[in-house]
């Protein structure tokens, strides 16, 4: 194991929790005289205590082993900036409000990057009934297709999942400005600005 916890970490941990080496030895079942010796580097908690030390100070196991607690700092998202992720293996669709660590079928997800669209994949684009139809002449065979589309603004994400053999079409509300995002199974995400 490349971290473990360290004697500041329970100690920082600890007194931001306003308790005595005592009151944490208690919720623990162990001796003041142990939280001593961890928060000086003199011993290590066992493993099995991980958990509910965790527990105790009131964050998840990896915040205690990076000694890193994770404050939520985004007050004001943005959906535009927020990460896209297709799984390679069984072409999951994963949309996360933020950075993210994302794996599906066991494999780590990089977020997608959006290019700007070429011939094979440009957008067509109408207006129906106060509505946006969109459409991509791209061929939709089972090796070659058009995944999803997704319309989004910076309050509102839609996603409209594609198949093979079916139109490489979709009909989105207008939420205001925004981007479509589209996703091709071979050429990656393509994006073009509402």
């Amino acid at each position: 194991m490349d971290n473990y916890i360290t004697g500041e970490t329970v100690r920082r941990l600890r007194a931001a929790r306003r308790m005595t080496q005592e009151q944490l030895a208690e919720r623990l079942g162990v001796t003041g005289k142990a939280v001593s010796k961890w928060e000086t580097g003199r011993g290590l908690p066992d493993i099995a205590l991980l958990e509910p030390l965790a527990r105790a100070l009131r964050i998840s196991v990896p915040e205690l082993l990076s000694g890193e607690q994770v404050v939520n700092s985004n007050r004001a998202a943005n959906l535009l900036r927020s990460p896209l992720y297709v799984c390679p293996v069984c072409g999951n669709v994963i949309h996360a409000g933020g950075a993210a660590v994302v794996s599906c079928c066991g494999v780590a997800l990089p977020p997608l990057e959006a290019e700007e669209p070429d011939g094979e994949h440009r957008l067509v684009r109408e207006r129906f009934d106060g509505e946006y139809f969109f459409s991509i002449p791209h061929p939709m065979g089972k090796d070659h297709f058009i995944s999803f589309m997704a319309y989004v603004s910076t309050g509102r994400f839609d996603l409209v999942k594609l198949y093979p053999e079916g139109p490489a079409e979709a009909r989105f509300y207008p939420w205001g400005g925004g981007c479509l995002y589209w996703y091709c199974n071979r050429h990656g995400l393509f994006r073009e600005k509402l």
